[in-house]
Order: structure tokens, then sequence, then C-alpha cells
């Protein structure tokens, strides 16, 4: 996610706390969250997609998906 977006985040919740929102303001922050998230939860999936467990014999062997997930 643009660092823009995530200064927009965060720039809607100062204004929030301070005044509130408008409801385009919200609906905005909204979607910005909700991109937010997505971008986060990609990247994790990307980085334990990369990720190997080594047991004690040294044998290496990837991550797998919990069946149902």
């Amino acid at each position: 996610m643009e660092q823009h977006k995530i200064e927009r985040i965060n720039e809607l919740a100062r204004k929030n706390k301070a005044e509130g929102l408008t409801p385009e303001e919200l609906a905005e922050r909204d979607a910005l969250r909700r991109e937010y998230i997505q971008s986060y939860v990609g990247d994790l999936k990307s980085q334990l997609d990369h990720t190997y467990i080594v047991d004690k014999q040294g044998r290496k062997r990837k991550l797998r998906q919990k069946e149902g997930q």
C-alpha cells in the first residue's frame, strides 16, 4: 500500500477523534482500511509461502495451509 494512503488513514483517524467525520469521509476511511487489510494479509501469505520448517534431522519442508482454510 502506498505511503500517502496510510497517511490519509491516519489523518482521518485523528480527525475522527477530534471532531468526527462526514459520511463521505467515513466511506473513504472504510475503503482505505479494507485495502490496507487486504495488502497486509497478502504480504503475510506471501511471506508464509516462502517459509520452511527444519526438523531435527535437518530436512526442510514447506509450511502447508490447514485444511478448510
